[in-house]
């Protein structure tokens, strides 16, 4: 997410308790994370590579320090399947030390800036077959040799997964978008082509830790839509995985609260397959997110949200409901007669759009449970 520089004063004593709120809700997230894991029967590939009963998967955090790195760590430090290997704090940046810890470890997340993901991924050794590598930043999204980390995506892309030693971390934004749009491509109701428009909220702790202490020292604007150049980092990604092969319009904001994220799709029916209703849309979701633990639709329409309680006041769709999550909630909301509708995907910035879902991605590929730590 790209920092908002135009100062706008706070109070000092919103901002104070602004701060103690995403402190608290930062050791709410470490607490829940001490979950049990389960391990699922091993493929030969896992079962080669890890012995349960002699061993732990080595992990390397590489950019531990950092937001998304802090909240990988705190997802998986309690597990006793897993041992996080780091470089001494005045070796952080060492170049040796880093190239030995990604070539010693099981898997390696790095949660870098793009260039320096680009140089950490080259330091693995070309006769290293067994390190799996999962970049965070936007370095492989769209690249060759790499996977793209969202197993949900469909059948075949879990399956690329488990197989993977290089996965690409989608992004936060995109993953709201293509979870709402990939799947009425595929069912044939979004022509890919395609010309949609994408507006999302996330909170401020998408910006990192430049922007995160910019608001809770109050010194940042309450709202600030952002992306002017349209020409944002997530839009390569947008096109490919939804089909659709068009970058979208997309219009990101970020507003003054620590994490979560809604992400919204506007259609009018005329861009679509004829016949198509608010159901069918909801229908089209439901049955490719059948059975998924982490992805899940919601009742249809705003009546059926109220119904479910998923509106505050019956009139609002916050966005940090689901914080410190690695759960992804969308939400058909049609009007048949004004052959509109307005699809949105909640989520948490940092957990299924970022550390939550390397952490699944980290399972899949390590022959884990998927689940393991995440629920």
């Amino acid at each position: 997410m790209t920092p908002i520089t135009k100062p706008f004063i706070i109070s000092s004593q919103f901002a104070f308790i602004n701060k103690m709120k995403f402190t608290a809700a930062l050791l709410a997230f470490y607490a829940a994370q001490a979950s049990a894991f389960t391990l699922r029967s091993p493929s030969s590939l896992s079962a080669a590579r890890f012995d349960t009963s002699l061993n732990k998967y080595k992990v390397f955090i590489d950019g531990e320090a950092g937001t998304t790195g802090l909240q990988v760590r705190g997802r998986i430090e309690a597990r006793d399947d897993l041992e996080i290997i780091s470089a001494p704090d005045d070796l952080r940046k060492d170049e040796a030390t880093r190239k030995k810890l990604i070539n010693e470890a099981d898997c390696v997340i790095l949660c870098l800036p793009d260039a320096a993901s680009m140089e950490a991924a080259s330091w693995v050794e070309p006769d290293n077959d067994r390190t799996v590598v999962i970049d965070a930043s936007t370095a492989f999204r769209v690249a060759d040799g790499w996977d793209y980390g969202f197993p949900e995506l469909s059948k075949e892309q879990r399956a690329k997964l488990e197989k993977s030693k290089r996965i690409a971390n989608p992004g936060c934004y995109p993953t709201g978008f293509i979870g709402l749009v990939r799947p009425l491509v595929d069912a044939g109701i979004i022509k890919e082509g395609s010309l949609l428009t994408v507006n999302a909220i996330s909170g401020y702790s998408g910006g990192g830790k430049g922007l995160m202490k910019i608001y809770e020292d109050g010194e940042a604007e309450p709202w600030g839509s952002y992306g002017f150049s349209l020409a944002h980092k997530h839009l390569p990604e947008m096109a490919e995985y939804s089909r659709l092969g068009k970058k979208p319009i997309f219009q990101p904001q970020v507003a003054n609260f620590a994490q979560g994220m809604v992400v919204s799709v506007p259609l009018h029916y005329d861009w679509l397959a004829p016949g198509t209703t608010g159901a069918k849309i909801h229908e089209a979701l439901s049955k490719h997110y059948e059975g998924s633990t982490f992805v899940k639709v919601m009742p249809l329409g705003e009546s059926g949200a109220k119904e479910a309680g998923l509106l505050e006041r019956d009139a609002f769709l916050a966005s940090d409901t689901l914080a410190n999550t690695n759960n992804m909630q969308l939400f058909v909301f049609a009007n048949d007669e004004a052959q509109q509708a307005v699809l949105c995907a909640r989520l948490d910035n940092l957990g299924k759009g970022a550390s939550g879902a390397a952490v699944q991605n980290l399972n899949i590929a390590l022959g884990i449970d998927e689940t393991t730590g995440l629920v």
